[in-house]
């Protein structure tokens, strides 16, 4: 599976800075699916050339954690045309290599990433569902000059006719950023398959990439049908929100309850000391095994992804679209094998007892358990001190006493509208101590600048009776 970029843009070289890879050197990438190599064919002042090679395992594919357990496999599990066509397995490759390209943005060249240059981008081979009709049709409208060479499916055999596979060229003064999105979001829609699940995150990643092109393009509708695998629902919210601007997302109202509250916070940055407090209490205690509930939208898995000892990372929501949004903040489509399998994302409720939460280490509970009404937070209770049981519990709330420092909150009001209460220090303690005493917790309480306080296991309690945990609130 092969895509090379060159310009002729003078000097030609500069595309190394926009692509931020450099000439003189080859670069290797892990990918859940294999490996991708970009290098430079040429690199001349008059001509440049970069290249992006994806070796990827077929019986990996089939023998990992996707591939099921073996039995029932078909032949064209292993025999296939994926190791060697464009499809969505170089669209994934074209984002981890060059996501920084594709978003526009150059440290040292920001100006010329901003520009038109000549550039001609050659794909080995593509498979095009529909034919070179259909390939000239996505391609033409966007202002680029299409070389299409069919090849047959065998050229021993001429009377089997042509095969859906063709060398494509793509030439014309494009953006990097725009060569590199067309082809990321195109070359699914050529191939009509993706070999990943397609939800709601697909919705936002077509709208995202297709930004600015898309709603003008004659051929929206099938690029919205294939790129979202035909599923109607997914492809009658793109049409409509792409079509509409005004159309509201569904979560939109939350989302601007949580930017107000986070603005209120901003100046002195109180939920980067949370995070903060919060990895600084599980590194204390050794926790390996860390599930966040009510995880949102990954702020704090992601920061967690990074301590190394935290051996596995869970984060648990009843927000379908906050943990699409933790997808791809935490960047998972694009992981390395090895650290994908580090992270897990759960859809759940935190009213109703669920036997994926037990056996961690430490649970965190971070500005969750204001926004629960009174039975909805004694149930909540339940779940995670008697039956998920972790060994240590990091808890945060807003303290209300602090609200007269925030700058723009008036007197009397909570810190978001969603809030059902905001405690007291000492309504915090009382709370802390109730649950300690009826489910065989020791506390720990610290109150510097921001107030901490932490249940954690009491040595005093039979080994029987313990639990663990651990709190803390800001």
């Amino acid at each position: 599976m092969l895509l090379t970029i060159t310009t002729t843009h003078r000097p030609a070289t500069d595309p190394g800075y926009l692509l931020h890879k450099n000439p003189a050197q080859a670069q290797a990438f892990e990918l859940p699916f294999g490996k991708a190599h970009v290098f430079y064919p040429e690199a001349t002042g008059d001509r440049c050339t970069a290249a992006l090679l994806i070796e990827i395992d077929p019986i990996g594919l089939v023998r990992g954690p996707r591939g099921g357990s073996g039995e029932g496999r078909q032949l064209d599990q292993y025999v296939n045309d994926r190791p060697y066509v464009a499809s969505s397995f170089l669209s994934v490759a074209i984002a981890r290599a060059f996501g920084t390209a594709m978003s526009g943005r150059s440290k040292e060249r920001q100006e010329l990433a901003q520009q038109e240059i000549p550039l001609e981008a050659q794909i080995a081979v593509l498979p095009c569902r529909g034919g070179e009709g259909f390939l000239r049709r996505l391609f033409d409208p966007l202002g680029y000059e299409v070389g299409a060479t069919g090849h047959p499916l065998d050229e021993c055999i001429p009377e089997w006719g042509d095969s859906r596979y063709f060398t494509v060229r793509l030439r014309g003064r494009k953006r990097i950023a725009d060569l590199l999105t067309h082809l990321y979001v195109l070359i699914p829609v050529l191939d009509d398959d993706k070999h990943y699940f397609v939800g709601d995150a697909e919705v936002e990643k077509l709208l995202r990439h297709g930004g600015g092109w898309l709603a003008g393009h004659p051929e929206r509708d099938a690029i919205a049908h294939r790129y979202l695998k035909h599923r109607r629902s997914l492809v009658r919210e793109a049409l409509s929100r792409l079509l509409d601007e005004d159309v509201a997302e569904p979560d939109d109202a939350a989302r601007a309850r949580e930017k107000e509250e986070a603005e209120l916070e901003a100046v002195i940055r109180l939920n980067d000391r949370r995070i903060q407090a919060v990895l600084d209490v599980l590194k204390k205690h050794g926790a390996g095994r860390v599930v966040d509930l009510g995880c949102g939208e990954g702020r704090l898995l992601r920061a967690l992804m990074k301590e190394k000892q935290i051996t596995e990372v869970v984060g648990l929501d009843v927000s379908v679209r906050s943990l699409e949004i933790a997808a791809e903040r935490l960047d998972l489509e694009r992981l390395p094998e090895t650290k994908r399998r580090r992270v897990t994302l759960l859809h759940g409720s935190l009213m109703y007892r669920d036997k994926r939460l037990a056996g961690f280490d430490a649970a965190t509970v971070v500005e969750v358990i204001e926004h629960l009404d009174t039975p909805r937070l004694a149930a909540f209770e339940r779940v995670l001190f008697e039956f998920a049981r972790p060994r240590l519990v990091v808890l945060t709330t807003p303290n209300v006493e602090y609200n007269a420092r925030l700058a723009g909150l008036p007197a009397g009001r909570f810190r978001h509208r969603d809030h059902r209460f905001e405690w007291t220090r000492r309504e915090f303690q009382d709370w802390t101590a109730t649950i300690a005493a009826r489910c065989g917790y020791g506390v720990e309480i610290a109150q510097p600048w921001s107030v901490r306080q932490a249940l954690a296991r009491d040595p005093r309690i039979r080994p029987r009776d313990r639990g663990a945990g651990a709190l803390r609130t800001a």
